[in-house]
């Protein structure tokens, strides 16, 4: 899997001022956020990916969620302001996304051989796309997550349809190595559930874990 490095995104405010943090660097992540009227800003974790394991798939997308939120809400700490209706600190979102196939979480390929190895084992089969979702409101020292799942129907992409895509290098920068809003859409044959989960966020389970902690996602926009 491919490492996050320090790295900070500034964005603007929502209606309440409070303060919307996204612990990835994944732009794809950032875009579904954006697309649904949020404007986060993006921290990135610096958490080592592979260090970390779990008994599941499922189990292991969770672990690395509460993972990168966890390192990003320790790292603000106090520095998170107080909002304009008095709340302090920040409201933290954590994801990380894994294939499972065969029983088995596929992150990130390491290599174009890995990437390329990967797709022809996934072609004419399903997988199910596990994304570990976790919030952490600072000001009150609380958190929720939980893990959103969607089954992938694979098409069947010919030898050399597989080495172009590879040859693009996108599937080496997304969690089994496929995505359905770059060049690998037209190899996905349909989905079973929340397509903003495939790309690495589900906004309706977001907006579930956001209601746990009592706030409104539509407080949030902007």
């Amino acid at each position: 899997m491919v490492h996050d490095t320090t790295a900070s995104v500034p964005s603007s405010a929502p209606s309440t001022g409070r303060r919307l943090v996204l612990a990835s660097q994944s732009p794809a992540r950032l875009g579904v956020l954006r697309q649904a009227g949020l404007a986060p800003e993006v921290i990135v974790s610096g958490v080592d990916e592979d260090a970390l394991d779990a008994p599941t798939p499922g189990e292991l997308a969770l672990v690395l969620a509460e993972a990168k939120a966890t390192a990003v809400a320790e790292r603000l700490g106090a520095a998170a302001p107080r909002a304009a209706d008095g709340t302090a600190g920040a409201l933290v979102v954590g994801c990380d996304s894994v294939l499972e196939l065969d029983g088995r979480a596929l992150g990130k390929p390491a290599d174009a051989e890995e990437a390329t190895a990967r797709w022809k084992a996934m072609r004419g089969r399903s997988g199910v796309l596990r994304t570990g979702h976790c919030v952490i409101d600072t000001a009150a020292d609380r958190r929720v997550s939980a893990t959103a799942s969607t089954t992938v129907r694979f098409g069947e992409p010919s030898d050399a349809e597989i080495a172009a895509y590879v040859a693009t290098g996108e599937p080496l920068h997304v969690a089994g190595a496929f995505t359905l809003d770059g060049r690998s859409a037209p190899f996905v044959e349909g989905i079973e559930g929340d397509h903003g989960n495939v790309i690495g966020i589900s906004m309706p389970l977001l907006r579930r874990l956001l209601a746990e902690l009592g706030v409104g996602i539509t407080e949030l926009w902007v």
